[in-house]
């Protein structure tokens, strides 16, 4: 059984990892507004790996006979100044998503729930791939700048990501 601590910990990650779905997928209605295809692709896929990551732990809570309770998700952001600011707040984001693991791994310990600690550790190999991702791209931007000839063939390369 869950403590009410963790339990509501985790109640509160899955909040993050749906706002962070439908952060993502406001970024690639953004990406498509621009016909940016190839970035909407990749920020479509990325929200599915982030609803998959809220049931995750959606299911993780009903294994240890905890209650799932879901919680308001805020409307996410719909504009950004351009597309290396947009990777630049996925960026952003997947440290602040890192920060929160990393406190959810800090209470399981403390708590001595050893089982969601162990469970947590997948989060944290996670998030390492999620920032390491997102932190290419936006070098890969400031690399190449605004010009369309870089941005065309970053999209292309963004359009090959498996889903």
């Amino acid at each position: 059984m869950l403590k009410p601590t963790v339990q509501d910990a985790l109640n509160n990650q899955i909040n993050a990892e749906v706002e962070s779905a439908y952060l993502y997928l406001s970024m690639s209605a953004y990406f498509e507004a621009r016909n940016f295809h190839g970035m909407a692709r990749w920020m479509r896929t990325q929200s599915g790996e982030e609803w998959k990551h809220a049931m995750k732990l959606f299911d993780y809570i009903v294994e240890r006979g905890g209650r799932v309770a879901l919680q308001p998700i805020a409307a996410p952001r719909a504009e950004w100044a351009s597309v290396l600011d947009a990777f630049e707040n996925a960026y952003k984001h997947e440290c602040k998503i890192s920060g929160m693991i990393h406190c959810l791994v800090k209470m399981a310990d403390s708590e001595a729930d050893y089982a969601t600690f162990n469970f947590l550790q997948w989060y944290v190999g996670e998030q390492v791939e999620e920032e390491a991702h997102a932190s290419t791209i936006v070098e890969k931007l400031k690399m190449m700048g605004e010009g369309n000839v870089g941005l065309f063939m970053l999209d292309g390369e963004l359009a090959r990501r498996a889903e």
